[in-house]
């Protein structure tokens, strides 16, 4: 069974930075676009970035762009979020995902992993 399995969550002072780690058991990223969700307290699942398989091109949601990074780690089937100057609205629950379009929502997710909460406060 393919799973994705997330890493690397917690809490963070505003301005602060995280990483977030995805490991990736069945190879999917070969197939899918691989990227982040996140869940904010009383909101609706947002895609946040993603990367494409073939390329790698990155895509990024508006509020993030400039601060959060994805990147791909084939040698070892993980792919990480870097994200830096957080601030409080960035506290959420992230979510490692394999899509069918790096630019879909929800209903193009095709694999979710089982979620890390990031919790940015002072």
């Amino acid at each position: 069974e393919v799973q994705l399995v997330e890493s690397g969550g917690g809490l963070v002072q505003p301005g602060g930075s995280l990483r977030l780690s995805c490991a990736d058991s069945g190879f999917i990223y070969k197939r899918y676009c691989m990227g982040w969700f996140r869940q904010i307290a009383g909101k609706e699942r947002e895609r946040v970035a993603t990367i494409h398989p073939t390329d790698a091109t990155t895509f990024y949601t508006k509020s993030v762009e400039g601060r959060f990074t994805i990147s791909r780690d084939k040698a070892e089937n993980t792919f990480h979020l870097v994200m830096d100057a957080l601030k409080p609205e960035d506290t959420a629950m992230y979510y490692c995902v394999a899509m069918r379009y790096c630019t879909g929502g929800i209903g193009d997710v095709r694999l979710w992993g089982q979620g890390t909460q990031v919790t940015v406060s002072s």
